[in-house]
């Protein structure tokens, strides 16, 4: 269901709401075996990494956190959003932000792209459309990159229905809905750390 950005040329470009951000950093980390959030490139964290990046292009950044990370030394210094739910991975906390502020549009990232960078938010941001959802299709299946991605107020009931039916990876409530979706800008932008390997792969490939 979902389209491809200009698939409606006369579709306004522009949505009223504003735009805040939304890092995801309430995973567990289990196939890293250490807190993702936490790991260091270019002498910065991965979580302050995305909320500088995030808040160069929008008006309010949030964490998502789980409610066991309130106080993580970390995520303590940001404004936040907690997990009102449990067990359904990011979906928690991406329902969360829509509920607690159901009138802001959500530029939601997860804190494992190391390779986002100001264009690729720029791109999504200067391409956000009236569907629910917009969001880069990715380089390696054409599918929803829904960790990278623009949640308006009109996803709240769409996210929540889809929990409530069982369904909680992002990618499918996008592909299942009304998406827009985008070219990526460089094919790697929205590779992600999940294992102890592609860290040292990151680290290696640095400067």
């Amino acid at each position: 269901m979902f389209k491809m950005a200009g698939s409606n040329e006369n579709q306004p470009r522009q949505t009223p709401e504003p735009v805040w951000g939304l890092v995801l950093s309430g995973g567990r980390s289990r196939r890293m075996g250490r807190d993702k959030a936490l790991l260091e490139q270019d002498g910065l964290t991965a979580l302050d990494r995305a909320v500088e990046l995030l808040a160069r292009r929008v008006e309010r950044v949030l964490v998502s956190v789980r409610p066991d990370q309130t106080t993580d030394s970390v995520r303590a210094r940001f404004d936040q959003i907690v997990d009102r739910y449990d067990g359904i991975g990011p979906a928690a906390g991406i329902l969360s932000a829509l509920e607690a502020y159901p009138d802001v549009a959500w530029l939601v990232m997860a804190c494992d792209l190391p390779n986002v960078d100001d264009a690729t938010i720029a791109s999504l941001l200067s391409s956000r459309s009236q569907q629910p959802f917009t969001a880069f299709r990715s380089s390696h299946d054409g599918l929803p990159e829904p960790l990278c991605a623009i949640y308006r107020p009109a996803a709240r009931p769409l996210v929540a229905d889809f929990v409530r039916e069982g369904v909680i990876c992002p990618r499918k409530m996008l592909i299942r809905s009304d998406t827009e979706l985008l070219e990526l800008p460089f094919p790697d932008s929205l590779e992600n750390l999940n294992t102890p390997e592609d860290f040292e792969r990151l680290r290696s490939s640095g400067p």
